[in-house]
C-alpha cells in the first residue's frame, strides 16, 4: 500500500520530470519496491500519453521517472509534450500488483472472474494489450471490455471468445489534484 505521503512524493517526482527540473533526492525506502507503473497524462479529461510497466522490472520510483518520460515524449499515439502544455497537463500513477493468470474452461467463467473490475492482459503468440483498472469507467459491460482489448492487440474483437491467455491484476491509482 503505498501511503498518502508517498503518493505525494511520487506524483512532485513525476511534476519534476515533466517539467524537467528533476533533482537528485533521498527516495523512501518502500519506493524501492520493484512493481509495475503506468503513467498517464491527460489535458482536460482527454488521453495526452501514457505508458507502463506490467511486471516489476524497476522499482517504483524509477518506474515513475522513465514512464514520466516516455509518456510525455515517447507514446507513439501522440507528438510529444510542447512545452506550452505542461501547466495543462494532469498526472495519474498507478502502481500494479503482480499480474495472475486465470484458468476458465467458458466464456461464463472468465466474464465472471472480471466482475470486480481488475486490470486485465490478454495475449495471443506475438499480441498483447492491456486495459488498466480504469478503464472500467468507459467500458462496463465485460463482452465489450474484451472485445475492445483484443481490438487494442490488433486482434479480431471476437478472438477472447475463442479462448485466450489472460492475465489479471489491481492497481493503486491517484492523480494530481
Amino acid at each position: 500500500m503505498v501511503t498518502n505521503e508517498d503518493q505525494a512524493f511520487l506524483l512532485r517526482t513525476a511534476r519534476a520530470v515533466l517539467e524537467g527540473k528533476i533533482e537528485e533526492q533521498k527516495v523512501p525506502k518502500q519506493l524501492l519496491e520493484k512493481r509495475g507503473v503506468f503513467v498517464t497524462l491527460t489535458i482536460d479529461g482527454a488521453l495526452r500519453g501514457c505508458i507502463g510497466e506490467l511486471y516489476p522490472v524497476h522499482s517504483i520510483y524509477d518506474a515513475v521517472v522513465e514512464n514520466t518520460k516516455r509518456a510525455a515524449y515517447e507514446d507513439s499515439r501522440f507528438p510529444p509534450v510542447e512545452p506550452r502544455e505542461k501547466p495543462l497537463i494532469r498526472i495519474e500513477l498507478s502502481i500494479l500488483s503482480q499480474p495472475e493468470a486465470i484458468a476458465y474452461t467458458s466464456q461464463k467463467q472468465l466474464l465472471g472472474s472480471l466482475r470486480n473490475h481488475p486490470g486485465v492482459i490478454i495475449c495471443d503468440g506475438d499480441h498483447a494489450a492491456t486495459f488498466l483498472p480504469q478503464v472500467w469507467d468507459t467500458l462496463r459491460d465485460p463482452e465489450e471490455f474484451l472485445s475492445h482489448l483484443c481490438a487494442k492487440a490488433g486482434l479480431n474483437p471476437d478472438r477472447w471468445k475463442k479462448g485466450i491467455h489472460v492475465e489479471l491484476y489491481t492497481v493503486e491509482h491517484f492523480q494530481e489534484n
